[in-house]
């Protein structure tokens, strides 16, 4: 895809087609992150949990000797199935 870097107020912006967004599975709104590599733009997706928290970040607070156990939550509710 050929573009043009244009001015947007004070700053230069890029616009992308709907594809090119499509194919790199990023939407209108998600949080990007923009470095310099080799002398080119990249960008990448900020992947979050639910928006708000990043997976890695949320598993490096796990104390390191930390063992999963079962926990009884008690009869059923409703109607699910054990």
């Amino acid at each position: 895809m050929v573009t043009k870097i244009k001015k947007w107020g004070n700053s230069q912006g890029l616009r992308f087609s709907k594809e090119l967004l499509e194919e790199a599975k990023i939407n209108v709104g998600d949080e990007v992150n923009v470095t310099i590599e080799k002398g080119s733009i990249v960008i990448k997706l900020v992947r979050k949990v639910r928006g708000k928290y990043k997976l890695k970040d949320l598993v490096s607070k796990i104390p390191k000797d930390y063992e999963p156990k079962e926990v009884d939550w008690g009869k059923p509710q409703g109607k699910e199935v054990w």
